[in-house]
């Protein structure tokens, strides 16, 4: 696949994250190419301009734009490592871009943003209401995205968040998105994050904007917390892909004395499930990691790991992020260690991990959703 991007501004190696041989999919889109095309021919930059970048997918338009320094705002920690290593892979030094995550956002006021249209509508309402802050009657604002992704409620967001909206004509399937601020808009309250409580329980669930399912549990979740393991010996558990955090809190309750890990590569995820679990256990530790996975982990070293593996990655459906955990778990699990993931019938995840581990057996399963078990025996 091409990892050559040619702009105006220059020409870059970029590319994905997670790495994976024969990769078929671009590290940008065809929207990036757009918007930066606009930006060579209509808008006037100079060094000094402050220039903020949200979403940015794997970090196409802050390496093109590095020489502005621009601060690059994400609820990913896969798109804030592809980042810097496309930067590292085009020899410019990280400092030429700010990485902030989704939920620290600079102070200082801004002369043009630059939004790249996410696939959570609740995420871009919540980054529409921090933005205001940092605008001023003169910024710029310009949306990108692939058509597909511009519903009609993206729009209505713009608009109600920032002012008039004045759509350019498609290009090769992508759109801008022209802001006019409207100087009469009212900072609002943001609404997020957002509680409901745990059926069945007392706990308090807290979501912030990203988290899937952010109003009631999901009937995947839900399908899971009733077939986990409990009261198992498992000194060590990891939720991988933790999102709020949900079945991680529910395993604890499960395993008294067990550590727990909340992984995900999500900062708003992260945020959301940390926050459950010392609501639910204010004397208990655990662990919380923004992070690629079980990367950061020691090899054998847990004894028991449930994954829900999400199976888009922004925009695309691709089980490569699940792929990359199944990898990962069987070089962390300690001998006899259990692997335990949920996924929609379709996804089909019993071929590759019975492919990995040699074994796999299927827990339970209903219309929708398949829970499958493996161990690791060597």
């Amino acid at each position: 696949m091409e990892t050559v991007l040619t702009v105006p501004q220059g020409t870059f190696k970029i590319q994905r994250l997670p790495l994976r041989k024969n990769e078929k999919l671009r590290a940008w889109d065809a929207a990036d190419e757009y918007l930066l095309q606009y930006l060579s021919e209509n808008i006037d930059l100079s060094l000094s301009s402050k220039i903020l970048v949200v979403n940015d997918s794997f970090g196409a338009l802050a390496v093109a734009l590095h020489v502005y320094k621009p601060i690059a705002i994400s609820d990913s920690f896969l798109s804030q490592q592809a980042t810097r290593g496309n930067l590292l892979a085009n020899e410019l030094s990280e400092d030429c871009v700010q990485l902030n995550s989704s939920l620290d956002w600079p102070i200082q006021k801004v002369d043009l943003v630059l939004i790249k249209v996410p696939k959570t509508l609740a995420l871009l309402e919540d980054q529409l209401i921090r933005l205001q802050p940092l605008l001023t009657a003169e910024t710029k604002v310009i949306a990108a995205g692939m058509v597909k992704a511009m519903s009609s409620s993206v729009w209505k967001l713009m608009e109600r968040y920032l002012g008039a909206t004045k759509p350019s004509l498609a290009q090769k399937k992508a759109r801008l998105i022209f802001i006019h601020l409207n100087p009469q808009r009212v900072l609002p309250e943001n609404p997020y994050p957002v509680y409901y409580q745990l059926e069945n329980t007392d706990y308090r669930i807290c979501n912030h904007a990203n988290v899937f399912s952010r109003d009631s549990l999901d009937i995947g979740t839900r399908f899971l917390l009733q077939h986990l393991p409990k009261n198992s010996d498992a000194r060590n558990i990891v939720d991988l892909g933790c999102g709020n955090g949900v079945v991680g809190l529910m395993l604890a309750q499960y395993h008294s004395a067990a550590h727990l890990y909340f992984i995900d590569e999500s900062h708003m995820a992260v945020a959301s499930a940390k926050e459950n679990f010392y609501h639910a256990f204010a004397q208990r530790q655990a662990d919380f990691c923004i992070a690629d996975g079980l990367t950061d982990f020691e090899s054998e070293s847990i004894d028991l790991i449930v994954c829900n593996p999400p199976f888009h990655q922004q925009h695309t459906v691709s089980n490569q992020l699940a792929l990359s955990m199944f990898k990962q778990s069987l070089r962390v699990l300690r001998k006899g260690g259990m692997l335990r993931v949920i996924g929609n019938r379709h996804l089909a995840y019993h071929i590759d991990l019975k492919n990995l581990y040699g074994n796999c057996s299927e827990i339970a399963a209903n219309s929708k959703f398949v829970i499958w078990q493996v161990i690791k025996v060597a």
